[in-house]
């Protein structure tokens, strides 16, 4: 069963591999406003190359309003490999290896495969925020691989965060 992650309240735990920088945890981030933690499907999703590639390209974008972001699959190793490899992603921090129980903690919907080369079982997108003190600050979760937030949305989100000091919302 899901369940579904609620603002202000302290984010699911996240502790996986990255290809770039070794062991990565959620707990462990410092960053000057968020962590954006963005779960894609895998190596499978022609969408998802889409979206990650554009995320490649504003991650400075983010970077400079204080934001750190990490794309998560459940992917092994090899396919995450692929991932970065195939889709020529130099910058982007990629998690791999995520579990389903952990799909499930996050409120991802998982899904069967229907087709090769998907695997058995994959997580469906989500992006959250997430603040410096480990609460949640923002959920957007898809049971599909279309409908994600637009990143120029969630760029224009934090300045407006930022500069209106603009608090958590959906926590009642």
């Amino acid at each position: 069963m899901n369940c579904v992650p609620v603002p202000n309240r302290t984010a699911p735990s996240l502790r996986l591999e990255t290809l770039s920088a070794g062991q990565w945890m959620l707990a462990a981030r410092q960053p000057e406003r968020f962590t954006m933690v963005v779960f894609y499907r895998g190596l499978h999703c022609p969408v998802c190359r889409v979206y990650l590639a554009e995320l490649e390209r504003k991650l400075p974008a983010f970077t400079e309003r204080g934001v750190d972001v990490i794309a998560v699959s459940g992917d092994d190793a090899e396919r995450a490999r692929r991932t970065v490899e195939e889709w020529k992603l130099e910058n982007l921090t990629i998690g791999y290896g995520q579990s389903i129980a952990s799909m499930r903690e996050w409120g991802l919907f998982v899904s069967h495969a229907i087709k090769e080369p998907e695997p058995e079982l994959f997580g469906e997108p989500g992006l959250f925020l997430v603040r410096p003190d480990g609460t949640l600050y923002y959920a957007a979760i898809n049971s599909m691989p279309f409908g994600r937030p637009r990143l120029d949305d969630m760029l224009a989100a934090v300045d407006f965060i930022i500069a209106r000091d603009y608090p958590a919302r959906g926590e009642a």
